[in-house]
């Protein structure tokens, strides 16, 4: 039997989510519930659980001056967030697990199965998440990446380019290292477009600031400033063009 804590300051909330969990996971008993800072800190002092269920916003503070009273909890964490994409953006970056509420039955199970299964998130993973949370507007500066075996944590001003490896994607360092990531091209397109990466061609996705030239011979393709070449799709030229010339303004 596993133990648990629900920190969650919305009282309806943290009703459903302790039913959700008596009824579909009777292998968990929740101990304790907290509705503030103050009440969890007072409730984890005196017993910590297996599994801690943390809202990110809470009525006098954040989930994570929970987890600054407590540097060395020992519980796994579920963060539990309202839909926001700032939110989601920031647990992508970080390559942090989370609950989206309302969230589906099937979302809480594997959110338990993780938790059950992995390790802590480290306290740079969580700054990333902590920083990319609270200035959303602000171009994060590090990223998260989720490799077979660990967790890296990489600066953005340090990715090449990124290469789709059928449903993977491989990350090309300043450095010459590689970093074998099990998700897709589209997955980090997305999340990298706003931060200075672009998509060229279904394959390859570029950091800007390598460009050195746009080639149009040999059916278009970017030279970088590490002399490596990459092709540009018919249909991303125009694109290319245009973002080239806005940079050169």
């Amino acid at each position: 039997m596993l133990t648990a804590i629900i920190v969650e300051d919305m009282k309806d909330a943290m009703e459903l989510l302790k039913s959700d969990i008596e009824i579909h996971h009777p292998d968990i008993k929740i101990i304790n519930t907290a509705q503030s800072v103050v009440e969890a800190a007072k409730v984890l002092r005196k017993v910590q659980p297996d599994i801690l269920f943390l809202d990110i916003m809470l009525g006098d503070g954040t989930g994570f001056d929970v987890l600054e009273i407590f540097p060395e909890l020992k519980s796994k964490i579920i963060f539990v967030t309202a839909s926001d994409e700032f939110a989601i953006k920031a647990f992508k970056f970080a390559a942090i697990d989370y609950v989206l509420k309302p969230y589906a039955h099937n979302e809480l199970a594997d959110a338990i199965e993780r938790a059950k299964q992995q390790i802590q998130p480290n306290k740079e993973r969580l700054t990333i998440l902590k920083d990319t949370l609270t200035a959303p507007d602000k171009k994060p500066d590090r990223i998260s990446l989720h490799t077979l075996d660990k967790i890296i944590i990489v600066n953005l001003d340090d990715i090449v380019r990124c290469e789709s490896d059928s449903n993977n994607t491989m990350f090309h360092l300043q450095d010459g290292k590689k970093v074998f990531v099990t998700k897709t091209l589209k997955y980090f397109a997305d999340l990298l477009k706003p931060t200075g990466f672009l998509r060229i061609h279904q394959s390859h996705l570029i950091n800007l600031q390598y460009i050195s030239a746009f080639i149009k011979t040999d059916g278009g393709y970017l030279m970088l400033k590490n002399g490596e070449n990459v092709p540009v799709s018919v249909r991303k030229k125009a694109e290319v063009i245009e973002i080239l010339d806005q940079m050169h303004r």
